[in-house]
């Protein structure tokens, strides 16, 4: 029987720059749609009931000579198709969990630390989803948390400190955020906009309250900014004038999508106001980073998402098209298909509904389409 590879295994091996060789066994439509990909990592699609069929060509192109990790959605096909090429002779593990099990893969990098503060992305890979913790004198302030909160009470842990803070930049349509569970299990403040929790019956601190939050060392510094355009109560924050943590304002690649709400020109205005207006004094050496992204290229050599804002500026055509028919005609024609469940995920992540842990994974199983390009 064929071995099996955990996820954090498989991403150790591509983190080591290993080579890499997925076999993935889903149906063509769902791997065109979301796979595994990473920079040393070759794929090959093919399904597994083709497997059933005795055809040796199936299996011309799988190399002899390097692992493969064979794929499906749960891991209970890889687990068949990785014993039939074992019999065959092939060096094979299966993935344990499968898609399911990378979704909920999160990886901690630190960003930026000083005898002040220390700032970590949280980078959960399978969904291209962001989130942050800045760490400063015993206390941590968790910025866009995903739905699995034990990733960031363990770094809590490890860094022994106590999470006092937690803020959401807007209400998120395509991923639950763990903001209302991390808070009632730590017992830190939840931030979001009150704009956004309309109708919610959840505790929850109005942004709009707080221009600055303070915590640790008198250095660390949370400036609110309200950068409507992706939601109308979406809010960016400037830490210490030097990190603006953007939401789905603007992204490395690209702005926030204006449609969800179902006014996407209405909101394409207010997203010109937010790039033209008010992030237009920041300084360019400010480093953007956002809760999402749309391709791994946007992963730098240091291992997180972000940029400065001169480069965004620079690399981004939206960015300088200050002719604001030209900059909505280009912002709305670039939104693409909609997060499937949005209108759910926005419910659960208001509180008006409620689903059990394995209905919440299965609403926001595969990538996020909040992160769009305009270059």
């Amino acid at each position: 029987m064929a071995g099996t590879l955990s996820v954090d295994q498989l991403h150790r091996k591509m983190s080591q720059d290993e080579s890499v060789f997925i076999l993935d066994v889903r149906n063509p439509e769902d791997y065109s749609e979301w796979k595994i990909e990473g920079h040393n990592v070759q794929s090959l699609n093919i399904p597994y009931f083709d497997f059933l069929d005795e055809d040796e060509a199936l299996y011309k192109d799988l190399p002899k000579n390097t692992e493969i990790v064979v794929v499906c959605a749960k891991g209970g096909s890889s687990e068949m198709v990785a014993d039939m090429l074992e019999e065959k002779g092939y060096q094979v593990k299966s993935l344990a969990e499968g898609m399911r099990g990378w979704s909920q893969l999160y990886v901690p990098v630190t960003i930026s630390v000083d005898e002040h503060m220390k700032l970590v992305q949280f980078n959960r890979l399978a969904k291209g989803c962001l989130s942050y913790m800045v760490i400063s004198e015993g206390s941590a302030l968790v910025v866009d948390p995903g739905r699995n909160i034990e990733e960031y009470i363990n770094v809590a842990k490890q860094e022994n400190v106590k999470i006092a803070h937690i803020m959401d930049t807007h209400l998120h349509a395509d991923h639950i955020s763990g903001g209302i569970d991390l808070a009632k299990q730590t017992g830190a403040t939840y931030y979001i906009s009150s704009g956004e929790m309309q109708g919610s019956n959840e505790s929850f601190e109005p942004l709009e309250k707080h221009r600055h939050v303070q915590f640790g060392a008198v250095d660390v510094e949370v400036l609110a900014m309200p950068t409507p355009g992706h939601t109308p109560g979406s809010t960016s924050f400037v830490i210490n004038r030097k990190f603006l943590l953007s939401g789905d304002t603007i992204f490395v690649g690209g702005l926030g999508r204006p449609d969800l709400g179902g006014k996407a020109q209405e909101w394409a205005l207010t997203l010109y106001e937010t790039v033209f207006k008010k992030v237009a004094d920041l300084p360019d050496d400010v480093l953007v980073l956002p809760t999402h992204y749309a391709d791994i290229k946007e992963i730098n050599e240091r291992g997180y998402v972000g940029a400065t804002l001169g480069e965004i500026r620079r690399s981004n055509e939206i960015m300088r098209t200050t002719d604001i028919r030209k900059f909505t005609e280009r912002v709305v024609s670039a939104i693409g298909d909609t997060p499937p469940n949005y209108e759910r995920i926005v419910g659960v992540n208001r509180g008006t509904e409620h689903v059990t842990d394995q209905e919440a994974m299965e609403l926001e199983i595969g990538p996020n389409r909040c992160a769009v390009h305009h270059q």
